[in-house]
This record gives C-alpha cells, sequence and structure tokens, in this order.
C-alpha cells in the first residue's frame, strides 16, 4: 500500500501585500461597525415609547386568536395551546406618539402558573380574557385577578376583554355581567371576536392609552416632585449663605 505524500503549500505576503490586507480589513470592520450603528439609530427611531402587556386567562379562551388578529390580522382557529409563554410586538400611534407593544400570551393551564407569575412583575398592562360561551372561565377570573394583585405592579394598567362574541347561541355569560365584573375591579369592558375581528384593536388601542397616561402622569409626578427637591435645596442654600455672612459681620463701636 503506498503512502500518499501531500505537499503543504505555504503562503507568505510580501510587507506591501500584508499593509493592503490590513488595511482592507480595518476598512472592513470600520464599515461594519457603521451599519450596526445605523441599524440601531433606525431601530430607535421607530418608536417613542415600549410597553409590555400581558394576557391571562383559562386555556381555550381565545387569547392566541385575539393577539394573532392584532398584529397579523389573522384568525386560525385550529393552532395548538400555547406552552409557557410566547408574544408579539406591534407599533401604534396614540395623538402622534409611537408606541411599541411587547404583547405575552400566557399558557392558560395550571401547570404553567409558575412560569407566567414570572412575567407579572415587568407588565405595564393586563388584559384579563374570558370566554363567552364558558361560564368557568368567567368565574376563574377571580383567581387571575388575585394573582395579578400579588405579583404585578400596584399601578399596573387592567382591562376585561369578554371574547366569541360571535356565538352568541352558545352565550353563558351575559354582557351584563362582563360589565358588572369590570366595575367591581375598575376596569374597562369589551367583548371581542377574534373571528370577525370585532373590538379587538379597540381593545388594544384602549389598554395602550391607558399605560401611555399612566406613564405620563409618572413622569410629571416625578418631574414635580425633581422640582420641589431642587427649590428645596436652593433654599437652603441660600440660607446658609444668610447665615455665614451674619456670622462674619462685626460690631464697631
Amino acid at each position: 500500500m503506498t503512502n500518499l505524500q501531500i505537499p503543504s503549500i505555504e503562503v507568505r505576503l510580501s510587507e506591501g501585500h500584508w499593509r493592503q490586507h490590513t488595511a482592507v480589513s480595518q476598512s472592513y470592520m470600520e464599515e461594519s461597525c457603521f451599519l450596526l450603528h445605523f441599524r440601531f439609530l433606525v431601530m430607535a427611531k421607530q418608536y417613542d415609547f415600549l410597553f409590555r402587556l400581558l394576557m391571562l386567562g383559562d386555556s381555550g379562551v381565545g387569547k392566541t386568536c385575539v393577539l394573532r388578529r392584532f398584529t397579523e390580522s389573522e384568525f386560525d382557529p385550529s393552532h395548538i395551546s400555547t406552552i409557557g409563554v410566547d408574544f408579539k410586538m406591534k407599533t401604534l400611534e396614540l395623538d402622534g406618539i409611537r408606541v411599541r407593544v411587547q404583547i405575552w400570551d400566557t399558557a392558560g393551564q395550571e401547570r404553567y402558573h409558575t412560569i407566567t407569575k414570572q412575567y407579572y412583575r415587568r407588565a405595564q398592562g393586563i388584559i384579563f380574557v374570558y370566554d363567552i360561551t364558558s361560564k368557568s372561565s368567567f368565574q376563574h377570573l377571580v383567581k387571575w385577578a388575585s394573582d395579578v394583585d400579588e405579583y404585578a405592579q400596584d399601578k399596573v394598567q387592567r382591562i376585561l376583554v369578554g371574547n366569541k362574541c360571535d356565538e352568541e347561541l352558545r352565550r353563558q355569560v351575559t354582557k351584563d355581567q362582563g360589565n358588572k365584573l369590570a366595575e367591581t375591579y375598575g376596569m374597562e369592558f369589551f367583548e371581542t371576536s377574534a373571528f370577525n375581528s370585532m373590538n379587538i384593536c379597540e381593545s388594544f388601542t384602549r389598554v395602550t392609552e391607558l399605560v401611555l397616561q399612566a406613564h405620563k402622569r409618572d413622569m410629571d409626578n416625578l418631574l414635580g416632585s425633581l422640582d420641589d427637591y431642587l427649590e428645596k435645596a436652593i433654599l437652603e442654600e441660600e440660607e446658609s449663605e444668610g447665615t455665614d455672612n451674619n456670622a462674619h459681620k462685626t460690631c464697631i463701636c
């Protein structure tokens, strides 16, 4: 058996070629950094605020269908149940302000509750969803609301959504019952249909408006507190200077 010897090839660059190669590499890296920076600036200008919304409710109430109808204008009733959490993004323009919403779709099954509760604290808006053809999904809202009270921010904004209102013949929860529950928790109420897109955009837009309004109030309060603090600091400094000046005065008799 004959051993084949494969000759090795050694490539050497002259000093001129090496400098040229280095210059090309450096130019390529600079161009790549510029493109990354440009892309970042473009993405940063796509919206003014980023808010996180969380959809909560029993499995099968149609959270994923509602979300897909809003973000993709599609309806697919044959989807499988959400495992853990999923999210989609959409940009809204409210009074000239571009708001990017990150909407988290959570699994309704009990075995995933430990996972989904980890997302409560980061949410600025909560969308409670029940199925108008399922009385149990409506009754379980008390438990979902209790979890939000325990794990979410105190000032989180909330709305109530009764989905599948196109299935009127199978209705088990009246619209009046939905309104009363929403009033009990101080929420606004919408009946929606992912099938025919009824009130889908309206409900998401409204909860985003509530979050934006709450954010503006927080910013105004923060700026007001800062102004008060600065004004108080200036007064204290002036009083201190006045005291020091009085201490340095001498009496000439």
